[in-house]
């Protein structure tokens, strides 16, 4: 077959060379060119903080500035912050951290009801808000895990469908504002061979895009790997968390993921999203070291095997 030549308008080409992080799916759609080349961005996550103030008994507002600091010390120029960052109480010590310290904030992180029609439409409507409060300041792309039902009951396939489909609209109204939309998960979408994961990656459209949690897909009793390349056409994020015998571990080290082989994936298909350093704790976890030390040392261990560009 003959190759055909395209042209781009002066747009699209300023687009392509902004867009680091636009899955080869959302680039198809937009009339981009695929990324040419390896170029992953490493963050670090917000959630590990929470941890910490909640057995502080420190409120956000009062930590936000303490974190993002340590954050910037450990050597990370970026973050993924949660929604309770902006909220009204909150909102303006975030933002006068992130201009204190210079740390960017690409992506934030949203959850919610999506499978019910009346809560559907209240998390699009917090989601939306959200958006037009951090666009402003950066931020490039919402992460949404739609909740899971109570006690982990299974979703009906109509449900499933009604949550498909409420994800695609708010994919569009995010497009929109200028803003991406991606996808994330826990372990109860694992269940019955990544059921209802995989449902909303076959039932949603190139603009929805994924946040792969690696730890949640092994911890649910699937293949990260397979995922992992299922995922591929529309992989915007990885959160990168690891454990030794399943439990999480003080930093992002050597465990039970083999995230050199992560890696070498992520070359093959010239991965140009974000690479989210998210530490965790749970009551088994042995913590060691400061929280900022073990975000350094979590650092070191992404460049050594991801070598993001930043």
């Amino acid at each position: 077959m003959a190759r055909q030549s395209v042209v781009f308008t002066r747009r699209q080409a300023l687009a392509a060379c902004v867009a680091q992080a636009v899955s080869p799916a959302a680039r198809q759609a937009e009339g981009l060119p695929h990324a040419a080349r390896y170029r992953p961005l490493l963050s670090a996550q917000i959630y590990v903080w929470t941890q910490q103030f909640n057995a502080q008994k420190k409120p956000m507002a009062e930590g936000i500035g303490e974190a993002l600091a340590a954050v910037r010390r450990a050597g990370y120029r970026r973050i993924e912050l949660m929604s309770l960052c902006y909220r009204p109480e909150v909102r303006e010590h975030t933002l006068a951290a992130m201009k204190q310290t210079g740390v960017e904030v690409p992506v934030v992180y949203h959850g919610g009801p999506m499978h019910e029609e009346q809560a559907a439409q209240k998390t699009i409507a917090e989601a939306l808000e959200l958006a037009d409060i951090v666009k402003a300041s950066g931020t490039r792309f919402i992460t949404l895990n739609p909740n899971p039902k109570p006690k982990r009951e299974r979703k009906t396939d109509e449900e499933l469908q009604i949550q498909a489909r409420h994800v695609e609209r708010l994919a569009g109204e995010l497009k929109k504002r200028g803003l991406g939309l991606m996808l994330h998960h826990h372990d109860p979408e694992m269940a019955e061979n990544a059921r209802e994961w995989r449902h909303l990656l076959q039932n949603t459209g190139p603009l929805v895009q994924q946040c792969l949690d690696l730890h949640w897909i092994f911890r649910g009793g699937q293949d990260y790997m397979a995922l992992l390349r299922e995922s591929a056409p529309k992989l915007g994020g990885l959160h990168l968390r690891n454990s030794k015998q399943n439990v999480w571990t003080e930093t992002l080290g050597q465990g039970d993921l083999d995230y050199a082989r992560v890696a070498a994936y992520l070359r093959e298909i010239n991965f140009s999203g974000y690479l989210m350093v998210e530490l965790a704790y749970e009551k088994a976890t042995e913590v060691t070291r400061p929280l900022e030390e073990n975000l350094r040392l979590s650092r070191l261990f992404a460049e050594k095997v991801f070598r993001p560009v930043g």
